[in-house]
């Protein structure tokens, strides 16, 4: 029974989560673009998202720090490092230039893709390939961070 709540719940909250990003804005390319034009025609409209989804994800670290075990079973993983690597940095400035650029990030990149936007299939399928990229450089070199 607790796999099948697992599963469903797991489901419920993915669906939660898409619908939140598509009623934000989150998942339209233009308005994120619009967000980080600053010098431009500036929409601050979604730093009120971000405020309410970090108010939601410091309450969310407060409830799981409480407990051992995740909420739908099985064992919790909390990172615990807390220093700022080259690999962080590096990765952070790719993040933020894929997201300038191309306008998604990563969930909200599928959520459009469910909507069938061509260009986060593109988005999408580059994302992927960045992660191949990196995984295979870390295994090759045998210094994977810890997370």
């Amino acid at each position: 029974m607790r796999k099948h709540f697992s599963l469903f719940g797991q489901y419920a909250i993915g669906v939660l989560f898409g619908w939140g990003l598509i009623i934000s804005g989150m998942s339209n390319p233009q308005k994120i673009l619009a967000f980080l034009d600053l010098a431009g025609n500036w929409d601050p409209s979604l730093m009120f998202v971000m405020m309410g989804a970090v108010i939601v994800g410091l309450a969310g670290f407060y409830v799981v720090s409480k407990r051992t075990e995740a909420f739908f079973g099985g064992a919790l993983h909390i990172p615990t490092r807390r220093d700022i690597t080259k690999p962080l940095i590096i990765g952070s400035l790719i993040f933020g230039a894929g997201w300038g650029i191309a306008g998604f990030c990563p969930g909200p990149a599928l959520v459009a893709l469910g909507a069938g936007h061509l260009k986060a299939l593109v988005f999408v399928v580059a994302m992927l390939a960045g992660m191949e990229i990196c995984e295979r450089f870390f295994t090759a070199h045998k210094s994977k961070p810890n997370l």
